[in-house]
């Protein structure tokens, strides 16, 4: 299943609880890299989240869609964005390719 999880505008602890229990379950996990700024570093949510990231630019959302899809039939797979998760149009076109 393919999760889009806002994060909130702060800090790593910003995540809801669902949020952060739904990475914690993922086999991968993508942050999205390109509408809005981090407050805190990648390595700091790697380590709050106890998961690795993989950082997703522009052209990886866009043109490379089928990576991030890639078995999210069968394993778990969130998309984490700073904010609203919705805000980007690229952002629900993944939820409409599933």
């Amino acid at each position: 299943m393919l999760y889009l999880i806002g994060l909130g505008l702060g800090d790593a602890a910003d995540i809801t609880v669902k949020g952060l229990e739904a990475v914690r379950r993922c086999s991968r996990v993508y942050l999205e890299a390109y509408t809005s700024v981090l407050t805190v570093g990648k390595e700091a949510l790697e380590e709050y989240y106890g998961k690795q990231l993989i950082l997703a630019d522009r052209d990886l959302v866009e043109q490379g869609a089928e990576e991030i899809l890639k078995d999210a039939d069968v394993v778990d797979v969130a998309f984490l964005v700073v904010g609203d998760p919705f805000g980007a149009t690229t952002h629900s076109d993944l939820v409409l390719r599933q």
